[in-house]
């Protein structure tokens, strides 16, 4: 057999332009609006086009460059193959320096490649840091230490430790992480002045610099927007302009760009829409390479290191195991968009405590990537793609407009002072949250194919009690997650069902044949699974009586008409007023909306109590179910 003869690819194939491609693509939808079925609006403003082709590349300003060159946009490492997979950075428990220690060390044995001190394990006193530390090689594995605001103290213990422990502060690697601007709006408040919180992180990076340690200072934490329902464009711009506030403030105190930069490392929040996610961390190195030469910064300011933190915001406490799903298609965009380091949620993260299992799946899923995928062998491995590349470039033109916005309130600080960041998020989240409260966006588990058979605890999950921030008060901005609406409702329905001893349900009244009941009828069931209501299944009936007979026998809190429009106005009076004469009457629910406000007051007037159709609200009308029945 001979081999093929050389030459591009598909060189059999004629070229096709791009209105030809559209011409065909039109012909197909028949009559429909090709922006309507075949762009997709993203909540960054973003059409994504059903196509991209070579002629996107016009657009690309700047082009595309190796890691060597700026603007870094396919990564700061040199062209090739990682030099090493990128950093495991799970959160360790332990409220206690000796619970940390012994979590961490299992944690080590087990795979996880880094030392992760939250902000509540930021222990200062010597005696402390020597037992969460006591036999962890700290020249093998780096130390990240999130103190937030108060880095001094912990930085002269961790020398302290050193020194006593034989190892050399330039041996030290990973960060002490001030970050300032993060604390203040994740708690509305700061312990201490702004200026001394600044004048700290100076001096937190000059005490390193003199030591000789690459240890870095400077964090920005990105993710924590994520986490409240920001989209890609804002979490970029805030994270770009918390980074420029502290770049500013340490050049102000002696510390100029170029040392700063090198001590900064940004996280960022993973999110569920892969390629945006993707898009975003590539987009992030363009924008802090713009920053940075615009400061007046060298080459080596403009290449950012980041790493990756799964988000809260599309987790749930609800079908929790789906969340595996979730964060192996978040860890796998952190990695396709070049992060040093992964921070994956475990599956039962909005749980009171994740177990050992949840914790161990979550530690080897960046394993799995690295060691059986073979990812860290490929460098930007979305690089050159059309989509990809005009996505990471629509990205950062408007989180570039939207930092310029940042920097004409006076900065980061001045911008959250005044509640700018805190707005905006705040609408996209509310906008986000409608989306799967109305169902237009699915949450498996959740709002779309529930599992009714898991055990829902009647009890809330309750948040940490928030540290005293006497000084500097803002509006803060909490983590918030869109599966909570659902969650509330399904321990509403929990709680009923352990006072009752039976979960309610609704009856589906399906009338005429299949053709006629079957979408509302799937589409009732499935929008009362939501709330957690046990949806049996009913047969169809052919006339009124014999409905109105089903239902009476079902004994259901809730019953659903399911017909079609042109059959409503003969069947609907007449069912509604025969079911609510039975004592106790059930709420009477129509699936579908009357098409005039005088045909929905005769339907009213007969007994229908609601309307539910594809645009109802579907978690604020299961609620008000849940209020008139009681529970």
């Amino acid at each position: 057999m001979e081999p093929p003869a050389a030459g591009p690819l598909f060189a059999e194939f004629p070229d096709v332009s791009d209105a030809e491609w559209r011409r065909v693509a039109e012909e197909a939808l028949e009559g429909a609006p090709f922006e309507k079925k075949l762009v997709t609006r993203t909540p960054e403003g973003i059409d994504l086009q059903p196509i991209y082709s070579r002629t996107a590349e016009a657009s690309w300003d700047p082009p595309a460059s190796g890691g060597e060159l700026p603007p870094f946009l396919r990564g700061a490492e040199r062209r090739g193959p990682r030099p090493s997979a990128w950093l495991i950075c799970q959160a360790i428990p332990g409220e206690t320096p000796a619970a940390f220690n012994a979590a961490l060390r299992d944690a080590l044995d087990r795979g996880q490649n880094a030392v992760v001190l939250t902000e509540a394990q930021g222990w200062t006193r010597d005696s402390e840091l020597a037992t969460a530390l006591a036999e962890v090689d700290l020249t093998a594995v780096p130390l990240i230490a999130h103190v937030r605001s108060e880095g001094s103290a912990f930085a002269r213990a961790l020398f302290a430790w050193a020194t006593s422990a034989g190892v050399s502060a330039r041996a030290l690697h990973g960060g002490i992480l001030s970050d300032p601007l993060s604390s203040w709006v994740q708690h509305g408040g700061l312990s201490r002045a702004w200026e001394h919180c600044l004048d700290e992180m100076a001096d937190v990076t000059q005490q390193v610099a003199r030591r000789g340690s690459p240890l870095r200072t400077i964090g920005v934490d990105g993710a924590i927007w994520t986490d409240a329902g920001a989209n890609a464009v804002q979490e970029l711009a805030f994270a770009l302009a918390t980074a420029v506030e502290y770049s500013r403030a340490l050049a102000a105190r002696g510390v100029n760009h170029d040392a700063a930069a090198a001590r900064t490392l940004f996280t960022f929040g993973l999110g569920s829409h892969f390629f945006m996610q993707v898009a975003k961390l590539r987009a992030a190195r363009l924008l802090w390479a713009r920053a940075m030469e615009a400061a007046g910064g060298s080459e080596q300011a403009q290449r950012l290191v980041c790493h990756g933190r799964t988000t809260l915001w599309n987790k749930s406490a609800l079908d929790p195991h789906v969340n595996l799903l979730r964060t192996t298609a978040e860890s796998f965009a952190g990695v396709m968009g070049g992060v040093a380091g992964l921070q994956i949620a475990p599956f039962d993260c909005c749980s009171e405590r994740s177990g050992p299992l949840a914790e161990r799946l979550a530690r080897n899923l960046p394993i799995i990537l690295a060691e059986e995928c073979q990812l860290a062998r490929v460098a930007d491995p979305a690089g050159g793609s059309w989509f990809v590349e005009t996505l990471t470039r629509e990205l950062a033109t408007k989180a570039w407009t939207l930092f310029q916005e940042i920097e004409a309130l006076g900065g980061m600080a001045a911008a959250l002072r005044l509640g700018h960041p805190q707005a905006v998020i705040l609408q996209n989240a509310t906008g986000q949250i409608e989306a799967v409260e109305s169902r237009r966006e699915g949450l498996i588990g959740v709002n779309l194919h529930p599992n009714l058979r898991e055990q829902v605890s009647a009890h809330p999950r309750r948040s940490a009690p928030r540290p005293a921030a006497p000084v500097a008060p803002i509006t803060p901005v909490a983590p918030r997650r869109r599966a909570e609406p659902f969650e509330e409702l399904r321990r509403r329905l929990a709680v009923f069902t352990d006072r009752t001893g039976q979960r309610p349900t609704v009856f589906l009244a399906k009338l005429g044949p299949r053709k006629q009941h079957a979408a509302r009828a799937e589409f009732s069931a499935a929008f009362f699974a939501a709330g957690g209501f046990e949806v049996p299944v009913s047969a169809a009936c052919d006339a009124v009586p014999a409905a109105v007979a089903a239902a009476r026998a079902a004994h259901a809190s809730i019953v659903v008409i399911c017909s079609t429009d042109d059959t409503h106005p003969q069947i609907v009076p007449a069912f509604a007023r025969a079911v609510k004469s039975a004592h106790p009457a059930p709420l009477i629910v129509l699936a579908g909306w009357p098409a005039t406000p005088e045909l929905q007051a005769q339907f009213r007037t007969a007994g229908v109590d609601e309307f539910i159709h594809l645009r109802a609200n579907c978690a604020h009308l299961l609620a008000g179910f849940m209020d008139r029945l009681g529970f």
